[in-house]
């Protein structure tokens, strides 16, 4: 199909992307990596009257300062998948974005774009959740600015808190710890399909022992949105290792959850790959955080 006819702008600034926003009120949409967006028009699932391309907005590149890896909304994936400073500081992004659609998507596609789209099987989402990010929301006037926890963010399928006339400018992401080990693992039916579960999980070590002090897993394909599990179901790890607590903390997490069912993979499947992918994720996070620690 073709998409409908809608007057195109490009916005040179977030300033006067946020004006055009304001002004366009619900019928603007912002066009940033495309990837999304791009194939809704074509099947007229949106029909915005105004378009505005964001791309010439800002050129930043990651960076690294006060324990936070700074990812630029407009960052591709494939910039994540490549970056050192990405591959240093948040390993577990640069190894899950490699999941992400195919090569044509991960070069054109941004993290900003991602998080704000609220997929509920992101990948990039659900790593967002377990590490703890913040994402920068830049709105119209004075104090237009305001930092939101990536756990605040998504609210249901394809929607988050964002305001109407709000973008995301920036990802702030605290870098990697010398005693933390990371893992992600999905399920999908072919390799560039949407997973039908993902887990993204870190692991961090006590100072004077290897066992775990602290664990946060985020799930991806199992609801609305995607997920952080609740510390509750993660207190059993606290002073464990990997290979004695994983499997019970993942039943744990697999009891609580009641995935959907579609045309992919019933609700009990999904709950199956949830046990079983946390646990796998769990041990490897742990086995990665051992070996930083030695």
């Amino acid at each position: 199909m073709v998409a409908p006819a809608f007057k195109y702008v490009a916005a040179d600034s977030y300033d006067e992307a946020v004006r055009l926003l304001a002004e366009g009120g619900d019928e603007a949409k912002v066009l940033a990596g495309g990837q999304s967006l791009m194939p809704m028009l074509n099947l007229r699932l949106v029909r915005p009257e105004l378009l505005i391309d964001i791309n010439t907005a800002d050129f930043r590149e990651p960076s690294v300062a006060d324990g936070m890896l700074r990812l630029p909304a407009l960052t591709r994936h494939r910039v994540l998948l490549e970056h050192g400073l990405v591959r240093r500081h948040c390993p577990l992004l640069a190894h899950a974005v490699r999941h992400v659609g195919n090569v044509r998507v991960r070069n054109r596609g941004t993290v900003g774009g991602s998080l704000a789209h609220a997929d509920p099987a992101s990948e990039i989402g659900s790593c967002a959740l377990a590490t703890g990010a913040h994402v920068v929301v830049h709105g119209p006037g004075p104090g237009g600015d305001r930092t939101v926890p990536a756990s605040d963010l998504f609210v249901s399928y394809w929607t988050t808190t964002l305001a109407a006339s709000e973008i995301i400018t920036d990802v702030l992401i605290p870098v990697s710890r010398p005693r933390q080990g990371w893992s992600f693992h999905e399920m999908v039916r072919r390799t560039s399909d949407f997973a039908i579960v993902a887990v993204a999980a870190m692991v961090e070590l006590h100072e004077q022992a290897d066992t775990i002090a602290a664990a946060r897993v985020a799930l991806a394909g199992v609801a609305d949105r995607v997920t952080l599990v609740g510390q509750d179901l993660l207190a059993g790890l606290a002073g464990m290792t990997g290979d004695e607590a994983s499997a019970d903390a993942a039943a744990r997490i697999a009891g609580s959850v009641e995935p959907p069912a579609d045309v992919h993979a019933s609700g009990d499947y999904r709950r199956r790959l949830v046990r079983v992918l946390t646990a796998r994720a769990l041990r490897e996070a742990f086995t990665r955080a051992a070996g930083a620690a030695a």
